[in-house]
């Protein structure tokens, strides 16, 4: 329970991919974190692979002084959600702040958005690797690694590499608070 009392955002949208939202969700857990699904709208919402989520609250509704860490799960969510400035602008200030972010897959496309990758190593879906290199990250073809406050993962079959350095990371995080 090394997370415990530890607010964690995570976004969805509709064609989340399924895996990328819940794995890391219940491995958060797990460690005793709260983590809310953060959407749009409170509507439900379904994922690449035909799960349902519902969403806990809206983006719009988080602050992120108020947020432990943030968590962008790719599918086809992030190209939708990377067009609301109220979920960039909450990745920007995560970062800003210093704050944890877990980005893995298509949520890349969010952190672009964001402008928040130049600079950064940064993976994800072979399919983005243009537009991260395009905005000035360092494509690292590697399942999962942390850059400075963020931690990156590559595809679905890469998540317990993900949930394994972001875990690492937050818990690093958590003990520095204490």
């Amino acid at each position: 329970m090394r997370l415990q009392g530890k607010r964690i955002a995570t976004f969805v949208a509709e064609g989340v991919e399924d895996l990328e939202y819940y794995v890391p969700l219940m491995r958060l857990q797990e460690e005793g974190a709260t983590v809310v699904g953060a959407g749009l709208d409170l509507k439900s919402v379904r994922g690449k692979n035909g799960l349902v989520i519902t969403p806990d609250t809206t983006i719009e509704s988080l602050k992120a002084d108020e947020l432990f860490a943030l968590i962008v799960p790719g599918g086809w969510a992030p190209d939708k959600l990377r067009r609301h400035p109220v979920a960039t602008n909450l990745v920007r200030k995560m970062n800003e702040s210093g704050k944890p972010l877990g980005i893995i897959c298509h949520g890349g496309l969010v952190a672009i958005s964001a402008g928040i990758v130049h600079g950064h190593r940064a993976t994800g879906s072979l399919g983005i690797k243009d537009d991260l290199v395009n905005a000035g990250a360092t494509w690292v073809d590697q399942p999962a690694f942390r850059d400075r406050n963020q931690v990156w993962g590559r595809i679905v079959a890469d998540i317990p590499d993900f949930c394994r350095e972001l875990v690492a990371m937050l818990v690093e995080y958590a003990e520095r608070e204490s």
